[in-house]
């Protein structure tokens, strides 16, 4: 029999439940085994210990069978799984000797817009963030309201996010749109109203990370760039480093830029942002990168922190998913109570 609860009644509840999962989090990141040495525990033990620590959070607690009689099912099994999701990223990626809370943030900023490949990029870029410390991932729309798909999705992955949207229809323009640049502004715009210090990051959801990237950028001091594959004929565009200092830049697209470089090949310290307070990104195709480096005077480019060994590696690529076409319209009559009115909702 369902309990049937006040407002009041679940909004403690689900209080109550947020304060146990941080106090999880906070034991799991301090107390469990990190594999540094031969010594430490091995895969198959390890998997064991966390199976044991699961039935002790959730599978064999009466109070998590009351809690699911009260707020269902599908709650509790949400619960179980980011807290399982915890366990298994809390065993590794780390700096040594470094628990999460000695972490420099990174907020992570990826402009989106919805499309047949949107869902599929987000996916695959969520399950890479799944498993980098301590970031904040602001998601922001290209649309006038945002989507209830992305906020379903957004909560699917445990990631920490900020789902924001900003409407591109509503600029000024001239010539060709520059797509993204309303979304990376507002989200600068919510780092300088609620951010103090970490690292932003402009990462767009149609690139392949290497989790070793986001180690490299985390410690910027203030602004660190490395190289990003796939990138016009050139095939790369990066820094040019002679005898361990920068020299200049390669890239297959100059075009009389201070800072010819890809979107995804930089970060920037939140301490250093912030004392430029007029910092923005123009609304000039091609020249969305170029404009915002330079909007950081005084900054200039012998001053670019170089990561991934000298700029010798490449951690980043510009993959862009193949363009699909739209799909042909459903025969909602035709189809009615199947499966596939809800997958449309997946499909543009």
């Amino acid at each position: 029999m369902r309990v049937h609860l006040t407002a009041t009644t679940k909004m403690w509840l689900l209080t109550s439940l947020a304060f146990f999962y941080v106090i999880i989090q906070y034991h799991v990141s301090n107390t469990w085994p990190l594999p540094t040495t031969g010594n430490d525990l091995q895969e198959s033990e390890m998997d064991t210990q966390r199976r044991i620590w699961l039935k002790r959070i959730v599978g064999d607690s009466k109070l998590a069978e009351e809690i699911q009689n009260m707020i269902g099912e599908k709650v509790t099994q949400d619960l179980a799984y980011r807290i399982n999701r915890q366990l298994l990223s809390h065993s590794c990626i780390f700096h040594e000797n470094e628990s999460l809370f000695n972490l420099p943030v990174i907020y992570i900023v990826t402009p989106t817009y919805r499309r047949p490949e949107q869902l599929a990029e987000l996916t695959r870029m969520s399950q890479t963030l799944m498993h980098v410390q301590n970031i904040y991932w602001l998601l922001i729309e290209d649309a006038k309201e945002k989507s209830q798909m992305i906020s379903n999705f957004l909560n699917r992955t445990g990631i920490r996010f900020i789902h924001l949207h900003s409407d591109s229809t509503q600029g000024k323009y001239k010539g060709a749109k520059p797509r993204g640049v309303g979304s990376r502004n507002k989200g600068l715009k919510w780092i300088r109203e609620n951010a103090n210090d970490g690292v932003l990051y402009f990462a767009d959801d149609d690139n392949t990370y290497d989790l070793q990237l986001f180690k490299e950028m985390r410690y910027t001091k203030k602004v660190s760039m490395w190289p990003v594959g796939l990138v016009t004929q050139t095939g790369v565009s990066s820094p040019i480093v002679k005898n361990g200092k920068f020299v200049g830049f390669y890239d297959g697209w100059i075009g009389g830029r201070k800072f010819p470089v890809d979107m995804a090949g930089f970060a920037i310290n939140i301490k250093f942002l912030k004392t430029r307070p007029n910092a923005a990104m123009a609304y000039k195709l091609g020249y969305e990168e170029d404009s915002f480096l330079k909007s950081l005077a005084p900054f200039e480019p012998q001053n670019i922190e170089l990561k991934a060994d000298n700029c010798t590696k490449i951690l980043v690529w510009h993959t862009q998913t193949k363009k699909n076409p739209s799909s042909l319209p459903l025969d909602k009559k035709k189809y009615a109570d199947t499966n596939l009115i809800e997958l449309k909702q997946y499909v543009v």
